[in-house]
């Protein structure tokens, strides 16, 4: 079908249902009530002094959220980062973010599923179902939340048993994305609940999903007919952006007695991926008389040469700080094609849903999660609880990307953890007529063995010159982490509300890394057997390890005034730590960066100020909600990206920032949402690679588009004998950098999003169907990119799925 054909059936089944007269039946609002457990224990999210934006279920459903990062399109301020062309995805909170793709590393903004900690940055990517609510809390929460949320934290809560009715529901979704491929995608989701006993009750919830790749390969479309030009291997060029995921989660409750509740969770979630769903855009660096990089811009439609140096060419030696295998360093006069990359290709059409890559095959990829989790709640009388929270998860992956996304056998990035995380909380909170307190320990244990690499495949430059290999990175990083935490609320009077806490945090990490060459035995395995030595590089393999200690704390000061019914104003100082840990890079990024020395980093701490109100307005028909921040960095944890790899460092940073809310019933059954978000980074004294000779500059954090709004109207009336809905959403996001360097061609630009559905229920609700379009005007929106202009003179990058229409049927009981 055309995308006009699609539009206008959309429409006429938009105009149908609108047809249908009013009923007596009462509209839904927006303005539902949301309890959130912010302060670890349930509490009206408008009675809460922190920037939270809470979710429920129903309203993660209507959104189509259906993984863990699609709620950022919805909450200004927050925004994704992350690796492998958003297969793997990170959290971005006030431009709070690190995007090191090594999977040893925990995120600056922590994740939490059911108060069970998310150890692995690159597992906050998840799918979700049969969710009670999800809260965003914005800015340092490392009292209550001591790890690394120095940026905040998205805590996902899953919907738990009844004791009192069986409940459940089952629901599938089929659609379809307007792309080049016309991929089909199918999910289904069920759970169900209840009682056993008076004492036992349980709950079991799945979903599976399922889509072929929507992004078209062309490949062999413009690979070279010389060297790099070979196929590297059987099913090279499929299609990319598939998905092929199921999970599972099963919990059971215990009431052991009226004051003891335990219980028990497991969960597993398996996902099968092809190679990441990359394109490649033709860059060229730009350097002094010296030959120091200075600037990487879009390569000009009549460009021939390798690299900029005033009026001549600099080849493919520009000094970018972790620079081998350069273009020109094959002996070749110049780009093939004008406007071309290194090798000759051009992107026919960057808008649009196709490329040309070699490296890219049908399922070559998986990611595992697997948890257990057991809680017990006690209540001990007096006002006082006793809850103990242990968790234990199992991190695998092994995932793939094209290095330069093309039709060249060149190189390609691959990325494995194998790795398990343990935490146990121990925690006792109370009540007096003027206080509320919490206090507790928390224990944590990490076990994290990566695998990264670059791959040269059979038939590839480096295979073809020298042999297939793996240019590997093998690291282990074991961390163990104790700490003592407490909050005190005090009332000093009805109206004013002290707040004060702290934590307290001893850390030890044990690491070591080898950096070598290994013996590539084909296309799904990587860094196996032995390091080859003194292959490629002299000295290889690199090994280093070492291991340290550090005490360290976090701190609140707080002050809430109750102005009036319905307003709250707060205000307060947050100090915020993260951990220091170590770099596990890339050869390249290894050498370029100083070797040894650049592999340990130091903890990042963050003095934030903030003040900010909630308000309740028009008789409750109305929610106002504000906040302004400044945030002080000390040791910023940055990731800079050079050449064809990275390294975490240390820089100081500064971002002051304000938000806006507002939800508002306009009349019933019309509800309107607007949020806005603004802020100015600056990351300081960044060097543009280890030992420039050149002045360090000033720039912005990376994946922080600076301004963000989000606008969502929604009206409901009757129809058909139940209730009809009608929605839309657009969201807009401002441009961002995707390399801290901040050159001209790393910076992907603004975009409006625009979502559209159509909905109609049961009066009970039993019955739910929905027609949806995800980005409806197809826009090419960012998620993630990689400067490589030295390497392969381009940029590879990855954008938001095109638009998609679909259409849900869902039974409740």
């Amino acid at each position: 079908m055309s995308n006009y054909g699609r539009n206008a059936a959309f429409a006429g089944i938009l105009f149908g249902f609108m047809a249908f007269p009013a009923g007596t039946v009462q509209a839904e609002s927006v303005l539902e009530e949301i309890v959130v457990s912010a302060q670890k224990r349930e509490q009206n999210v408008q009675d809460v002094g922190i920037a939270i934006a809470a979710y429920s279920g129903d309203q993660l459903r209507e959104f189509g959220v259906t993984s863990s990062f699609d709620i950022a399109a919805y909450t200004p301020g927050v925004h994704i980062s992350g690796n492998l062309a958003g297969q793997n995805t990170q959290f971005t909170i006030r431009g709070v973010t690190q995007n090191d793709f090594n999977d040893i590393v925990e995120a600056p903004n922590a994740v939490y599923l059911d108060e069970g900690y998310i150890a692995i940055a690159q597992a906050q990517t998840f799918g979700v179902y049969d969710i009670e609510r999800v809260e965003i809390l914005k800015g340092p929460q490392g009292t209550l939340f001591g790890r690394n949320a120095t940026g905040g934290l998205v805590h996902y809560l899953s919907k738990k048993p009844s004791f009192t009715k069986v409940d459940g529901y089952a629901s599938v979704t089929f659609g379809v994305f307007d792309s080049d491929t016309n991929a089909f995608s199918k999910r289904i989701e069920a759970a169900v609940g209840g009682p056993f006993s008076d004492r036992f009750a349980g709950r079991v919830a799945a979903f599976y999903n399922e889509h072929p790749g929507y992004l078209k390969n062309l490949y062999p479309s413009q690979a070279p007919a010389g060297l790099g030009g070979a196929s590297p291997g059987a099913g090279a060029g499929a299609n990319m952006g598939d998905d092929n995921t199921y999970a599972v989660r099963g919990t059971l409750d215990f009431k052991a007695s009226d004051s003891v509740l335990l219980r028990l969770s497991v969960n597993h979630a398996h996902s099968t991926l092809g190679t990441g769903p990359y394109k490649a855009k033709s860059t060229i660096a730009v350097a002094d008389q010296n030959g120091e990089l200075i600037n990487v811009i879009n390569t000009p439609a009549n460009e021939t040469r390798f690299s900029i140096q005033g009026n001549g060419d600099a080849g493919g030696n520009v000094f970018d700080g972790s620079s081998f295998l350069p273009g020109g360093g094959l002996g070749l006069p110049g780009r093939p094609v004008p406007g071309g990359d290194f090798f000759g290709y051009l992107d026919s059409n960057p808008k649009g849903w196709a490329t040309s890559g070699d490296f890219a095959f049908k399922d070559q990829g998986f990611t595992k999660t697997s948890g257990l989790d057991g809680r017990v709640e006690w209540d001990l009388g007096g006002g006082t609880t006793f809850v103990s929270i242990t968790d234990y998860k199992k991190y695998e992956k092994l995932l793939f990307i094209d290095v330069d996304s093309a039709p060249v056998n060149q190189l390609a990035n691959y990325a494995g953890v194998d790795a398990t995380s343990v935490t146990q909380e121990l925690r006792l909170a109370g009540s007096t007529d003027k206080t509320r307190w919490v206090t507790g320990v928390y224990y944590l244990n990490i076990d994290n063995k990566s695998d990264n690499g670059l791959k040269a495949p059979v038939g590839s430059i480096v295979g073809t010159l020298i042999a297939p290999v793996d240019i590997g990175v093998k690291a282990k990083l074991k961390t163990d982490s104790l700490s003592v935490f407490g909050q005190l609320e005090y009332d000093f009077s009805p109206a004013f509300t002290g707040i004060i806490g702290g934590r307290v945090i001893r850390e030890k990490k044990d690491f070591n890394t080898t950096i070598g060459i290994y013996q590539s035995f084909g296309n799904y395995s990587v860094n196996q057997g032995a390091p080859i030595p003194d292959a490629l590089v002299p000295g290889t393999p690199f090994l280093y390890a070492d291991s340290n200690s550090k005490t360290l704390w976090t701190g609140k000061a707080q002050l809430d005034w109750h102005a009036r019914d319905g307003l709250l104003i707060y205000g307060g100082i947050n100090r915020g730590v993260k951990a220091g840990s170590y770099n596990a890079p890339l050869l390249g990024a290894y050498l370029g960066a100083g070797g040894d020395k650049a592999l340990p980093y130091g903890p990042e701490t963050l003095m934030a100020y903030e003040a900010g109100f909630k308000s309740t307005l028009m008789g409750g028909r109305t929610r106002l909600n504000g906040s302004v921040y400044y945030y002080d960095y000390k040791d910023y944890q940055a990731f800079l990206f050079v050449g064809v790899g990275g390294v975490v460092i240390n820089a100081d940073a500064r971002t002051i920032g304000a938000e806006l809310q507002l939800q508002t019933a306009i009349t019933d059954g019309l509800d309107f949402t607007l949020s806005l978000s603004k802020f100015d980074a600056t990351v300081k004294d960044i060097l543009l690679r280890n030992a420039s000779p050149l002045p360090p500059r000033d720039v912005k954090p990376t994946y922080a588009p600076e301004f963000q709004a989000t606008a969502m109207l929604r009206y409901e009336w009757a129809a058909l004998g139940g209730r009809a809905n009608v929605r839309g959403e657009v969201n807009f996001s401002d441009s961002f950098y995707y390399n801290l360097r901040n050159f001209d061609a790393d910076k992907f630009p603004s975009y409006t999003m625009v979502n559209a559905g159509l909905g109609w229920a049961t009066g009970n609700k039993h019955w739910e169907a929905s027609l949806d379009i995800h980005n409806l005007t197809d826009t090419q929106a960012g998620i993630q990119g990689f400067d490589l202009a030295t390497l392969c003179g381009c940029n590879e990058v990855s954008y938001q799925p095109p638009r998609w229409y679909g259409l849900s049927l869902r039974r409740s009981f």
